[in-house]
């Protein structure tokens, strides 16, 4: 063989590289329109923003989701509060009503247990034991010198048992009286009187209107005969200053 010949096989390409390159192109040129298809169909997008898009999306309902949970919790424990709130002011009310009617209670019992003077201005004048011409025996109560139509108290709760002229039934020295049943097995007195305010069976309060002072019976000037007795009727008086006194009124 000729040196051209062989410089000619030697530069000739050899069928495997150039269907080799063929295909190369062939394959780029694939890729290209692949692309441009993608292109001209709108997908333009670039890798990963779908992905981004829907994250933030689970985010927004995340970032809701809390929110609507917190207020929820805001409000059930507004309502928790507003509850326990009422039912605070509810037991102060109830203990505070219950505390007014303790108080209503011991005042009522506190006033059933005084006892007062029968008269509220006054001056003491015969007293109990004085003897005189006046007496058939000793004087068996405490004189309150007070004018006419001066207000008599009962010394203390109790029934009327006796009220009228005649002492009552006591007799008619003692004038238009009135005597007074108590719970300790005590009795008031209350004689010379010009008026009358109580009828017999008639429950009376502590310091409540009875009658009006006058000068009727064996009397020798306007005051207020006041006994206290063991039973209803003349002859069982105790000395009344001293039994005030043991009840804690100074006369």
């Amino acid at each position: 063989m000729s040196k051209r010949a062989t410089i000619q096989h030697s530069t000739r390409p050899s069928v495997s590289r150039v269907r080799g390159a063929v295909l190369a192109a062939g394959l780029g040129a694939s890729m290209v329109l692949g692309a441009g298809a993608a292109f001209a169909s709108g997908t333009t997008s670039a890798p990963g923003t779908a992905t981004l898009a829907a994250g933030a999306t689970a985010d927004s309902v995340a970032q809701q989701a809390a929110a609507q949970s917190k207020a929820a919790t805001t409000a059930k424990q507004a309502a928790a509060k507003k509850a326990a709130d009422a039912k605070k002011t509810a037991e102060a009310k109830k203990a505070a009503a219950k505390k007014a009617a303790e108080a209503k209670k011991a005042s009522a019992k506190k006033k059933a247990a005084a006892w007062k003077a029968p008269v509220d201005h006054y001056e003491l004048s015969a007293s109990y034991g004085t003897g005189g011409a006046r007496w058939a025996a000793k004087h068996s109560g405490q004189d309150f010198a007070v004018p006419i139509g001066t207000k008599v108290n009962a010394t203390h709760a109790g029934t009327v048992v006796k009220a009228g002229p005649n002492g009552g039934g006591d007799g008619p020295a003692y004038g238009n009286a009135v005597v007074i049943k108590h719970a300790n097995g005590k009795y008031s007195q209350y004689a010379h009187l010009s008026k009358i305010n109580v009828h017999i069976g008639q429950h009376v309060n502590t310091g409540q209107k009875i009658a009006l002072s006058g000068n009727t019976g064996n009397s020798s000037g306007p005051h207020l005969h006041f006994e206290i007795r063991t039973t209803p009727n003349y002859g069982s008086a105790l000395n009344p200053v001293s039994f005030l006194r043991s009840v804690h009124v100074s006369v």
